[in-house]
């Protein structure tokens, strides 16, 4: 099969090669027919800058340096580029490849950069430095040390990139791991692995996200696990599995997992339900309701309702609408409940106030106030204030100093 060498800086028409071709540094390539094609059977091989102003398959592809296809290009194996030294100028050369039209190959390994103006597809693609892709993009594995950014949708197996992941279209990725950045518009991503920050500009489908920095997402997002070291913000709706974040959690929407635990800050536009534990540093704010297995929290609770399967634990304050409910009620010291409560036990530590209580048993330590309480079991400590009725239906303990604006009534039924 005869070979074709294209001298450097030679502008040469061909229509088909029957073995290799080789272009030299700085040469013009042009095809025949309408639109312009060049059917290479063996491997274009590129010494230097070439130039192909048509549309180019080959069985492979190899150059040291800028190749620009102005039309498709479609590799049956590999196109690979290294980087080289220039002939004419004399120095480095950085291995760049630019179709301005679709891009078909088996394998892709290119040194430093590739840009597709439309529709790129290949099994494995390793590029050092830059990944661009203007159409939809299809791959098994996509390996980029700096940034690949797409406009169109992107399918692909393995995504890992060392810096930034910008992708503005829907995605179906089942790994996406970058070092840096990633943005996509929604779609679905089942692991989800980004040293810094990754946003979805709409709804996400995930099995787990784990970023080191902050996640955001938008639209109606369903998912599993979210870690995270910062900040997960969501504008919209959330289902997930466990959320574990080291600053704040943000849902503008509802919510709807297993766990919640937050360093910082919990805060919920709509109604919030977790089946297990709500465990929060600092506050939890929820518009809605907030409906939870187990409710600790360091600072404060805000929610329309509260309800707990087991318990409730706040250090500071608690605010509701419509009260509290839980198996165990605990208030830290200096804390202050807006609201009733109602529970088996509630405690209300020293220099707390609170509210309505209905309960099995309640206590209150020292220096602790209340409006109304109503139980079966009753322990008051001393300089304790009840500023409405008291009801008990088997015990009543108190200690010295405590002030109760009109007498304990022992009943047969509580009031509800």
């Amino acid at each position: 099969m005869p070979n074709v060498d294209v001298p450097s800086r030679a502008v040469q028409t061909l229509k088909v090669v029957q073995g290799d071709l080789i272009v030299g540094d700085g040469a013009v390539i042009r095809g025949e027919g309408t639109p312009s094609h060049l059917t290479v059977e063996g491997t274009v091989h590129c010494r230097g800058e070439c130039l192909f102003e048509c549309n180019l398959s080959a069985q492979d592809l190899v150059g040291d340096a800028s190749v620009t296809i102005k039309g498709d290009l479609q590799v049956k194996d590999h196109v690979r580029m290294s980087n080289g030294f220039g002939f004419h100028w004399g120095g480095h050369a950085r291995a760049e490849l630019n179709v301005e039209g679709n891009m078909r190959a088996r394998a892709v390994d290119i040194e430093s950069q590739l840009s597709v103006g439309k529709d790129f597809e290949a099994e494995t693609t390793d590029i050092g430095g830059k990944l661009e892709v203007k159409g939809n993009t299809k791959a098994d594995k996509i390996d980029v040390g700096g940034r690949f950014s797409a406009n169109g949708e992107v399918e692909a197996q393995i995504i890992d990139v060392g810096g930034a992941v910008d992708i503005e279209s829907k995605v179906k990725i089942e790994r996406l791991d970058v070092g840096g950045s990633a943005k996509v518009a929604g779609g679905r991503v089942n692991e989800i692995d980004v040293g810094g920050s990754f946003a979805s500009r709409d709804s996400l489908e995930f099995n787990s996200i784990d970023v080191g920095g902050a996640v955001r997402l938008a639209g109606k997002s369903v998912g599993g696990d979210i870690d995270v070291g910062g900040v997960c913000k969501v504008e919209g709706d959330l289902q997930f599995g466990v959320i574990d974040v080291g600053g704040v959690v943000e849902i503008s929407g509802s919510g709807k997992g297993k766990s919640i635990d937050a360093g910082g800050v919990v805060k919920v536009g709509g109604s919030l339900q977790v089946e297990g534990k709500i465990d929060v540093g600092g506050k939890i704010a929820v518009e809605g309701d907030l409906t939870v297995g187990n409710l600790d929290v360091g600072g404060s609770a805000r929610a329309k309702s509260i309800a707990a399967t087991t318990d409730v634990d706040v250090g500071g304050s608690i605010a509701t609408e419509s009260g509290v409910s839980a198996s165990r009620v605990m208030i830290g010291r200096h804390g202050e409940v807006t609201g009733p409560i109602r529970a088996n036990e509630v405690r209300i530590e020293g220099r707390a106030r609170v509210e309505d209580v209905y309960a099995k048993t309640i206590h209150m330590e020292a220096h602790s106030q209340a409006r109304n309480l109503y139980g079966e079991y009753l322990d008051i400590e001393s300089d304790c204030q009840i500023t409405g009725e008291v009801q008990y239906m088997h015990d009543l303990r108190t200690e010295r100093n405590v002030y109760f604006s009109s007498p304990p009534r022992k009943v047969d039924r509580l009031q509800q």
